[in-house]
């Protein structure tokens, strides 16, 4: 049987339906012959038909089927020199996915013949392997793009008023028992009604997805039983992972993860991606032909100078090449795609440093920066930036462009440090608490640019970091030595689970301690899914995978009391736009007035000096936030204006005395959080000028002054 077949365009790139037939289009410079094979069901052993595209433009294969529909199951075989050497791994008697898929059918079923060369062979990857892949291989599909999207718009909420939660499509309602069982751990649970109100009611404004790009599951932990839960082993950058769909697997996906985006964005809130373009799922030289590999190794990664080895900036065997348009082009047209056609609201970059590397050095100004500094629709939504990657000089907190946020890390190590009461300087603290200004200020960047995680999908939980001194990661089977052996955590004295109520006390406290730092603190904060209800995973700090009831939230036993105080806590901190301005603190006395917008204090309620900045014994201090003093302005030019704060950090051991600032600071203030009762309250317990306060070990008070109370600043 021979399809009826037009030269087609080279562009765009991938499969394009436009209503009377599909083109396709493949972009490979040293190949040969490529070949569009066609299927019936996703497990085929043999094509039902075979297109020879001959058109070439630009390196780009094209062809146009004038009959073909949405629906259609499609993948290539690429001929070309079989070189490793060379850099060249061409085979075609493996089947490949389309880099530009929309939609893919299944994950792959582990067989040999994935592999370019014949497994076992003395002469390793310079073997050819003839034996076919198509039957273990997926398919992809040909998509309808069309949507009703209903009117609804994208939030655009600005980073100021932004609150992120870190989660996992599958893990967040895997167990989740109020949302129906058969579409649990799916987009379609994710925008169940029932999770919109937990996120509306926690005061969430941003879901940020642990990988959904297309993944693979790598083979050696499938021969042990383990699963790649965390996904970060891209093979699709256009197409949502099937896994996480309960409608279907034939384009089905596609149509669920935009009704998700839909439901949320109807709701105010918006979905960040979590994206891998630094590497994809194909390994070192030793790794599976799947695609890219098999359609033009040379044309999309970074080899040595011995072209048979892939340069490993992130410690997965390869890197996918950014220098070159070609990679370039499918980084920014995934990016697009995700914008433009599944309304995503913006993207955090693994490992983006590596993305910045133009030879081997990290460069803020390389071309991927620049072009997306310049593009019109990618430039205009939030792009954060993980930055660091394993290579040398590739721990970049700071060094990202304007525009860019980006996951502060060393704001996570003080923080852990100052409540862990380990010795650090006060004057860290307060640097990270004020918006990180020493990393951020001088590029012209705000407070915004910083943001703020106390934890991460990544290490201990926050129930983990308060429970547990060491990992305990043997259930990942590398003998526990995977993972972050430094996690700064402090198990407050019992290791693991315990029964003393002591203990238990003090743990609860210090989740409250951390929350409260990580709320009050200026910049974007970012909570992890489930830290808010206590989840644990049993001092797992690697469960990358555990794709089971170690990495799922677990409803059933969540913490109430915790959520309770967070739901008010996050709620107080976004109704006060004292702790999330837009610019920086300045420091000096208000113009016309003799108030600064902020000051600190020593217990004796005396301003700290420089010398009082050094101490690494200290363990507390006190801050004025002067409502008065946000230089901001409201959607209509009005002058911002808030209530003014005394915010007072107590680390140590033991409970100290402080006393209130003098009377021009204000006349009257009231307690409206205090981490070692777990206490929320609008207008508490009334405090006097210069009058003592006395603050509970390893504590957090907040004490509120009303704008109308305020002495003129």
């Amino acid at each position: 049987m021979t399809i009826k077949n037009y030269p087609g365009s080279p562009y765009p790139l991938g499969a394009t339906w436009d209503r009377e037939g599909v083109n396709f289009a493949l972009f490979s410079e040293n190949a040969t012959k490529v070949e569009l094979c066609l299927y019936k069901s996703s497990e085929d052993e043999t094509e039902y038909d075979v297109i020879n595209m001959t058109e070439r433009t630009h390196h780009i294969w094209h062809t146009y089927l004038p009959e073909a529909k949405p629906g259609l199951l499609y993948a290539f075989r690429v001929s070309g020199p079989y070189e490793p050497q060379n850099g060249h791994r061409f085979n075609p008697n493996k089947v490949l996915l389309d880099p530009y898929a929309k939609a893919i059918t299944r994950t792959i079923e582990w067989h040999d013949s994935l592999f370019g060369y014949k497994l076992g062979d003395p002469d390793e990857d310079f073997s050819f392997s003839e034996t076919d892949s198509a039957p273990y291989i997926p398919k992809c599909v040909v998509v309808d793009p069309t949507f009703d999207w209903e009117g609804v718009k994208m939030p655009k909420i600005p980073y100021h008023k932004t609150i992120i939660y870190e989660t996992h499509v599958k893990g967040f309602t895997k167990l989740h028992p109020e949302i129906p069982e058969d579409i649990r751990g799916t987009y379609a649970a994710l925008g169940h009604p029932v999770t919109i109100k937990y996120l509306q009611d926690l005061g969430i404004t941003a879901i940020e997805l642990m990988p959904v790009h297309h993944f693979i599951n790598d083979r050696h932990l499938a021969e042990k039983g383990l699963y790649n839960y965390w996904g970060y082993n891209t093979i699709g950058y256009f197409a949502p992972d099937v896994r996480y769909a309960s409608s279907g697997t034939h384009g089905d996906q596609v149509v669920e993860f935009k009704e998700m985006v839909k439901a949320l964005h109807k709701a105010g809130i918006e979905v960040i991606l979590d994206v891998v373009y630094n590497h994809t799922a194909e390994g070192n030289q030793m790794g599976p032909t799947l695609s890219f590999r098999g359609i033009d190794n040379a044309g999309y990664y970074r080899l040595t100078q011995d072209q048979r080895y892939y340069m490993d900036y992130t410690g997965t065997g390869n890197t996918l090449n950014a220098n070159l348009p070609q990679v370039l082009r499918l980084i920014m047209d995934s990016l697009r795609y995700w914008i433009l056609e599944m309304h995503v609201d913006g993207f955090r970059f693994d490992l983006a440093a590596t993305l910045a590397r133009e030879l081997h050095e990290v460069d803020q100004l390389s071309a991927f920066f620049d072009i997306i500094h310049q593009d019109p629709v990618i430039s205009q939504v939030k792009l954060i930036a993980e930055p660091w990657d394993i290579g040398e000089g590739g721990y970049q907190v700071g060094n990202f462009p304007p525009g860019w946020g980006e996951w502060n890390g060393k704001y996570r190590d003080c923080i852990r440090d100052y409540w862990r009461g380990a010795d650090s300087m006060l004057a860290e603290f307060a640097e990270r608490f004020t918006g990180s200004s020493d990393l951020y200020r001088d590029d012209y960047r705000s407070p915004t640019a910083s943001i703020n995680f106390i934890t991460a999908h990544d290490g201990f939980t926050l129930n983990d970091l308060v429970s547990y001194n060491h990992k305990r990661n043997s259930e990942n089977g590398e003998d526990n030595n995977d993972g972050e052996s430094h996690n700064r955590s402090w198990n407050c004295g019992v290791e693991g689970p315990t029964d003393d109520q002591e203990v238990l006390e003090l743990r609860a406290k210090q989740k409250r301690n951390f929350l409260t730092t990580l709320f009050l603190s200026q910049g974007v904060p970012m909570l992890v899914a489930g830290d808010e209800i206590s989840r644990t995973q049993k001092g797992n700090n690697n469960a990358y995978c555990q794709d089971n009831e170690i990495s799922w939230v677990n409803w059933q036993d969540a913490d109430k009391d915790l959520l309770g105080f967070t739901q008010k806590l996050v709620k107080f901190c976004k109704h006060h736009p004292v702790f999330n301005r837009r610019g920086w603190f300045i420091g000096q006395p208000i113009k016309g007035g003799k108030l600064k917008d902020i000051a600190w204090f020593l217990p004796e309620g005396n301003e700290m000096t420089e010398e009082n900045w050094c101490h690494d014994f200290a363990k507390s201090l006190g801050v004025y936030m002067n409502g008065r003093g946000l230089h901001a302005k409201g959607l209509k030019g009005e002058q911002v204006v808030d209530d003014s704060f005394y915010v007072i950090f107590n680390a140590h051991y033991e409970p100290l005395k402080y006393k209130l600032p003098p009377k021009k600071y204000g006349e009257v203030w009231y307690k409206v959080i205090d981490t070692d009762t777990g206490m929320m309250d609008k207008k508490g317990e009334k405090f006097s000028y210069s009058k003592t306060v006395e603050v509970a070990p390893r504590s957090v008070v907040v004490l509120q002054q009303p704008k109308n109370d305020a002495p003129s600043a």
